[in-house]
């Protein structure tokens, strides 16, 4: 039996590779130590469809330097108007692998994000048909809240609900403090 094993090309699970010279000088060094990672799609404009996210794809690809194999795993950017149909069109593509939710305003380009959980219910119900996860940035912009309390309260309003209304639902919590 070994004790030890070895990661050769480790995943990774979140990055922001923004766009343009941001992403020009991040993918090159992601592609030299990862072999695949999951792309946030908080970019201005917000990577909100398929066919986006395709573009997106392409020009990551682009950029991956030409002795490297890496593969970017897309993501959409969840909004209040997310239609279920492009969330089965997302788990159709073959690249799409999850759907970020961003409460709006809470963080960097998240001015699309979902302002009413209710309204991106039905995109969610289709996720959980579809089998996409949806990954959380999970906290609250109530400017009631103190800002160390924002994850807590988001869990009791928000995460609790999730769970019980879509119990087939694969659910990540980013940005957990």
């Amino acid at each position: 039996m070994t004790d030890t094993i070895t990661i050769t090309r480790p995943d990774d699970w979140h990055i922001h590779f923004r766009d343009d010279a941001a992403m020009a000088s991040v993918l090159p060094d992601t592609a030299r130590v990862f072999g695949r990672a999951i792309a946030m799609p908080n970019l201005k404009p917000p990577v909100t469809t398929v066919a986006l996210a395709a573009a997106y794809r392409e020009r990551l690809l682009a950029a991956v330097p030409a002795d490297r194999s890496f593969e970017p795993l897309m993501t959409l950017y969840l909004t209040d108007n997310t239609a279920p149909d492009e969330i089965v069109r997302a788990r159709q593509s073959g690249f799409i692998h999850a759907v970020k939710y961003y409460p709006a305003g809470a963080t960097t380009n998240s001015d699309s994000g979902v302002t009413d959980l209710n309204k991106a219910y039905p995109a969610i119900a289709a996720m959980e048909e579809a089998g996409l996860p949806l990954l959380l940035h999970g906290e609250v912009t109530d400017p009631e809240v103190d800002v160390f309390d924002r994850e807590a309260v988001f869990i009791e309003r928000h995460l609790t609900r999730l769970m019980r209304d879509f119990p087939r639902l694969k659910i990540v919590l980013e940005h957990i403090t």
